[in-house]
C-alpha cells in the first residue's frame, strides 16, 4: 500500500504540482461539483490548501514550496478518496466557507451552499428598510452558517440557531465556539416550531430539507455522504416549508420577514399556492428557489397554509 501511495505521487514536488495533479485526476473521474466549488479546478484548489492549512490568498510564490513525504501522502489519500469515494471536499478537510467565514463540517450536517449567502451579505437590503433587528431565527440550522453569518451582519441581534438534531446543533455549537459569539447566539433542538419559545422574530430565514422524492433518487453520489433527513421532505419536496409556512406568522414580529430556500421544489410550492404572492429573490452569483414573505402575507394566508396540512 504505502509502496502504491507513493507511485501515485511520485514527480510530484510542489504544491502547484499537487493541485495540477488534483485537477487532473477530477477531470478524469468526472466529479460532481456542487458542494461550495462549481468546477474541477477550484474544488482542487479548495482540497489542496485546506488540506495544508494554507490560506485562500497565498503568496503565488508559496505554490512553489515543495512538499514533506508526510504532506505528500496525506495530500494524495485525499485527492484519492475524494476520486473513489466521491466524498465532497468540505468533509475531507472539516471547512467549509459561506458569506467569507470558515466554518467546521462533517457528515452529520449539509456542506454550506445557500444563496441565501448573498442576502445576508446585502443586509437583506432592500426587504428591511429602516427596520431595526433585534431577534433572527435560522431554523433547520444544520452547521450554524446562516445565522451566524446573520450574526455578524447584524452585531447588535440575538440569534437563535434551531434544529430537529442534536448532532447537527453539536456541530453548530462548533462554529459558535469557532466565532466567539456564544453571547449573543444560542442554540435550541426543535422540531420547526415546536420547541422554540413564542417570542417574535425580526427575520425568520430558513434552509429546510426540499429534496423530492425523485430528484433524492437522481442526485450524484456526493450527495449521498449528506445526512438524508436534511434533504428529503416528502413526496412533493415541501413537507417541512408548508409547516413552517403554516406557523411563521405566530412567530414573526409586525414587519418581519420569512425567507426560506425550497429549491428546484419552487414550482410544487407555487402550484399549491396560487393565491400567494410569494417573492421569489434573484441572485447576482446564482441561485434560485429561494422565496420572501413579509408577515403580512404570513397571516394573511396563514389559514391556507395550515389547511394543506389537514
Amino acid at each position: 500500500m504505502v509502496g502504491q501511495q507513493k507511485l501515485a505521487f511520485d514527480g510530484l514536488e510542489t504544491v502547484r504540482d499537487f493541485i495540477r495533479w488534483a485537477y487532473s485526476r477530477f477531470n478524469e473521474a468526472e466529479l460532481f461539483y456542487g458542494h461550495g466549488t462549481n468546477n474541477g479546478w477550484d474544488e482542487a484548489v479548495h482540497l489542496i490548501l485546506q488540506s495544508l492549512h494554507l490560506p485562500w490568498d497565498i503568496d503565488q510564490r508559496v505554490l512553489d514550496s515543495r512538499l514533506t513525504l508526510e504532506e505528500r501522502a496525506h495530500v494524495a489519500s485525499l485527492v484519492s478518496r475524494r476520486v473513489n469515494e466521491r466524498i465532497p471536499s468540505a468533509y475531507l478537510v472539516n471547512q467549509a466557507w459561506f458569506c467569507g467565514l470558515p466554518f467546521y463540517v462533517d457528515e452529520r450536517v449539509l456542506v454550506p451552499r445557500s444563496p441565501i449567502a448573498e442576502l445576508i451579505d446585502q443586509h437583506f437590503e432592500p426587504w428591511l428598510g429602516e427596520q431595526a433587528v433585534s431577534r433572527i431565527l435560522d431554523m433547520c440550522t444544520g452547521s450554524g452558517c446562516i445565522g451566524i453569518a446573520a450574526a455578524y451582519a447584524f452585531p447588535e441581534a440575538e440569534v437563535v440557531l434551531a434544529d430537529i438534531d442534536h448532532d447537527a446543533l453539536q456541530v453548530a455549537t462548533i462554529n459558535i465556539d469557532k466565532h466567539e459569539l456564544d453571547e449573543r447566539v444560542t442554540t435550541v433542538e426543535a422540531d420547526l416550531f415546536k420547541g422554540i419559545p413564542q417570542q417574535p422574530f425580526d427575520i425568520i430565514v430558513s434552509n429546510p430539507p426540499y429534496v423530492d422524492t425523485e430528484d433524492l433518487s437522481d442526485m450524484p453520489p456526493e450527495f449521498h455522504h449528506e445526512p438524508e433527513h436534511g434533504l428529503a421532505s416528502g413526496e412533493d419536496g415541501l413537507c417541512h416549508t408548508v409547516q413552517i409556512l403554516a406557523q411563521a406568522a405566530d412567530y414573526l414580529t409586525d414587519k418581519g420577514l420569512l425567507i426560506v430556500e425550497v429549491g428546484n421544489s419552487q414550482w410544487a410550492l407555487q402550484d399549491q399556492f396560487p393565491q400567494v404572492p410569494f417573492n421569489w429573490l434573484a441572485f447576482e452569483h446564482g441561485g434560485d428557489g429561494v422565496f420572501l414573505l413579509e408577515a403580512e402575507n404570513c397571516r394573511q394566508f396563514q389559514e391556507d397554509f395550515k389547511q394543506a396540512l389537514i
